[in-house]
């Protein structure tokens, strides 16, 4: 079983936890959590950007001037790509740039995250987390508690809690998430994992099912 240092808010040690080994003590695969992080970036694209070609600009239906006796260059329409005000050759136009994992890959992947921390000695287990009210200084003092106030952290809690939510935001490099939505790209971008004991039992029991 992997063995995580139990603290509470004030930084004190509690003792020791045993962590489900197929969750936080599995084998750390390196291509797969850079697959599931493009991923998760690629479907973050809107792929809504527009371009008009030269059939969609409106206007250039007569021919500027005659093909021949003019020296110029033959044209025969003042919305082609080489106008000013013209339609764009090649332009991009809106699509889909789902990028899609299959379940067992997406598990392996975030079990491959929660190691990590735990190799690294970057997850902090928490016996709790509860503010009394949503105070940003409140919440900054926890973290000077727990030592990671200089660095990037996502805190994560089994339930909801608007209190740690509007308490974090504020604080530069921090975030707050629910178990259940936890995912592989901010598990790794943030230099500290804070859990609570009980957002461990819910991600454990989702990542055993």
């Amino acid at each position: 079983m992997a063995k995580v240092a139990l603290l509470n808010t004030k930084g004190e040690n509690l003792g020791e936890v045993d962590l489900s080994d197929e969750v936080f003590g599995a084998e750390v695969n390196e291509a797969l959590l850079h697959e599931s992080v493009v991923a998760y970036e690629t479907n973050q694209r809107a792929g809504n950007v527009q371009t008009k070609e030269r059939g969609d600009v409106a206007g250039g239906g007569r021919k500027p001037w005659r093909q021949k006796g003019t020296g110029r260059a033959r044209q025969g329409s003042t919305r082609s790509p080489i106008w000013r005000k013209g339609g764009v050759t090649f332009g991009p136009h809106p699509r889909d740039f789902e990028m899609r994992l299959n379940k067992k890959a997406r598990r392996a992947a975030l079990k491959s995250a929660l190691t990590s921390k735990v190799q690294t000695g970057n997850l902090i287990l928490l016996d709790q987390l509860a503010l009394t009210e949503p105070r940003t200084r409140e919440m900054a003092q926890i973290l000077v508690n727990l030592k990671v106030a200089d660095d990037k952290a996502l805190v994560v809690t089994a339930v909801r809690d608007d209190h740690v939510e509007l308490a974090s935001r504020n604080i530069a490099g921090v975030k707050a998430e629910v178990a259940v939505d936890v995912n592989v790209r901010d598990v790794l971008t943030h230099d500290y994992l804070v859990m609570t004991k009980d957002a461990a039992d819910v991600i454990t029991e989702v990542l055993t099912k």
